[in-house]
């Protein structure tokens, strides 16, 4: 699915670019295969899942 030369590795997350963008679904499409959820979680072209990497409310910045 990829068409750049070198071909993206299909394990690396930060590699590929989006080939379909779905911002008012929350999704994009990477050209590996790969669907980007804007929580962070991804599901990859293997059908596996990886969830949402969030961060802990105590480790978010206030403003004062």
């Amino acid at each position: 699915m990829c068409f750049q030369q070198p071909t993206c590795p299909s394990t690396d997350a930060t590699a590929p670019h989006v080939v379909a963008a779905h911002p008012e679904q929350g999704w994009n499409l990477l050209c590996n295969g790969a669907i980007v959820f804007d929580d962070t979680g991804e599901l990859l072209p293997d059908g596996s899942v990886v969830a949402p990497h969030r961060v802990p409310m105590g480790q978010l910045a206030m403003a004062a």
